[in-house]
């Protein structure tokens, strides 16, 4: 792993292969060791060159000190569909990943991101067509607050939650995975890379300011019908964190995208569907006019 200067902050990556660049973006507060190197191989094998990133806040990339607004208020903000005031945004997150390419030469990847990181990917595939391959948006929505949202009984449970402290931040984070995984949750593997991204890095401030983001972040669902590259939109039918709607509308945003749904998965990315994931991901970056 590495860092590198970008968009005027620092930024953890970690660069694996040789083939066609795919850059990976994680979700909130995930970092780059949540693509495990296992998942990562798959994709090597199937002739990416993988680029996992830390987003800024998160990981070892740079941290933000401004105040992120409580979780509470947050939930509100989103329910009553009002913009709370935020240090950045998607888009700001994007301008890093943007960053990020350009500073370690790559002029163009394919693209595939979780939750905000399929967000993150969205607004570079807008603000930055020229940089993007092809795009998967894996488990997202359009951030239009309608589509795509929190179900009122996960909700209810995660605001109850406590704090994050270093003593029980994989108990938490472990809970947290039964309640928004698919059928396929396995908690034996989910505690272990838990652990390993906690002792690497424990910023649950860096996390409320990543949400902070995407809640005061606009809704992209017209620049979205302006998106060129080819685009994979994956959404789990058992996701409560962000609804099936979510994928439904991504896709129907996104002119000729195609949508895959998986049954058994909720907000997860399930050991069993890594296989048909990379393959749907290699197909649609075939599709893309851009050669190597």
């Amino acid at each position: 792993m590495a860092q590198i200067d970008a968009n005027g902050i620092n930024i953890e990556y970690d660069d694996r292969g040789s083939g066609e660049p795919l850059l990976m973006v994680m979700g909130l507060g995930g970092q780059l060791v949540d693509w495990p190197d296992d998942f990562v191989d798959v994709f090597v094998e199937r002739g990416f060159r993988v680029i996992r990133f830390d987003n800024r806040d998160i990981g070892l990339s740079t941290a933000f000190h401004w105040k992120p607004i409580g979780t509470v208020r947050l939930a509100l903000s989103r329910l009553f569909r009002r913009t709370p005031k935020s240090g950045y945004q998607i888009s700001d997150m994007a301008d890093d990943a943007a960053g990020l390419l350009d500073a370690i030469g790559v002029d163009s990847a394919h693209v595939i991101g979780v939750s905000m990181g399929a967000m993150i990917g969205q607004a570079l595939a807008i603000q930055h067509p020229t940089k993007v391959r092809s795009l998967t948006s894996i488990m997202s929505n359009t951030g239009d607050g309608k589509a795509g949202r929190t179900s009122a009984k996960l909700l209810a449970k995660m605001v109850r939650l406590p704090a994050p402290e270093p003593e029980t931040a994989v108990d938490q984070a472990v809970q947290i995975g039964r309640y928004i995984a698919g059928a396929e949750f396995d908690e034996r593997r989910f505690r272990e890379q838990a652990d390993v991204s906690f002792r690497r890095s424990f910023r649950p401030a860096g996390v409320a300011r990543q949400l902070n983001a995407i809640i005061a972040s606009p809704d992209r669902t017209s620049q979205l019908a302006t998106v060129a590259a080819p685009t994979l939109v994956v959404h789990g039918l058992m996701d409560d964190l962000v609804l099936p709607s979510g994928g439904l509308a991504t896709a129907a945003a996104i002119s000729g995208s195609r949508l895959l749904m998986f049954p058994d998965m909720g907000h997860d990315l399930p050991r069993a569907r890594w296989a048909e994931l990379a393959d749907a991901v290699r197909i649609n970056a075939d599709r893309a006019a851009v050669t190597v």
